[in-house]
């Protein structure tokens, strides 16, 4: 089976940095939420993306320094990823995430991203997935290094299932769904998950587990 090194962060404690290839990540943890923001950058030429403004704006500008950042983009909308959304924005970064989130976003998007979208990030590509369910405009980012492809999937996918659908049993077949067509019917079991709160995990290590998944409907 797929292995993957767990990449804990503490809250508000160093961050880690990782390098495959061409991409370089920096994982932090902020606030008493305990989420994961993300640097994802091009080796090649430290053009980068910041992967969610949760809080800390400062934190987050220090951690970005050293590159040169496309913009910041959200995995979804609910309040403890956006809180410095205004400090991040009033350094100049453009916001950019999927409409469908729009309501909960603090202030408009920069630019509106759809399923299948490209994001060029110096000599990376990275790669849009829309899979609603956890929010209807949630958004997972995929990228290519050398050893395995990067899944940096918010709220949508953690160790152990999908995100909270908070009673919703369409909302689950529509999680569900959308994990198994574009994430797990797709991408190999070496796949590193990278999400939103917590340690790190492999689509490998998750597979086994899809049916009981389906079956809870949560």
């Amino acid at each position: 089976m797929a292995t993957v090194d767990a990449g804990h962060v503490a809250p508000d404690g160093p961050w880690l940095d990782r390098s495959d290839g061409p991409v370089h990540v920096r994982k932090l943890s902020v606030s008493e939420m305990d989420n994961n923001v993300y640097i994802v950058s091009c080796t090649a030429t430290g053009r980068s993306l910041l992967i969610d403004v949760a809080d800390r704006a400062p934190r987050l500008l220090e951690a970005l320094e050293g590159t040169d950042p496309v913009a910041a983009v959200l995995t979804h909308g609910h309040w403890d990823h956006v809180r410095a959304w205004d400090g991040i924005a009033a350094a100049g970064l453009p916001i950019w995430g999927h409409e469908d989130d729009a309501p909960m976003f603090p202030g408009p998007l920069d630019r509106a991203l759809s399923d299948g979208d490209v994001l060029v990030v110096g000599e990376v590509e990275v790669e849009v997935l829309h899979v609603p369910g956890h929010t209807p405009g949630s958004l997972l980012y995929l990228v290519q290094g050398t050893s395995r492809a990067h899944l940096f999937s918010g709220d949508t996918l953690f160790p152990g299932g999908p995100g909270n659908t908070f009673g919703s049993a369409d909302a689950h077949r529509q999680i569900m769904d959308g994990l198994e067509d574009k994430v797990f019917g797709r991408l190999p079991d070496s796949t590193h998950v990278h999400p939103g709160h917590g340690d790190d995990t492999t689509l490998g290590a998750e597979r086994p587990h899809l049916p009981e998944w389906r079956e809870r409907g949560w």
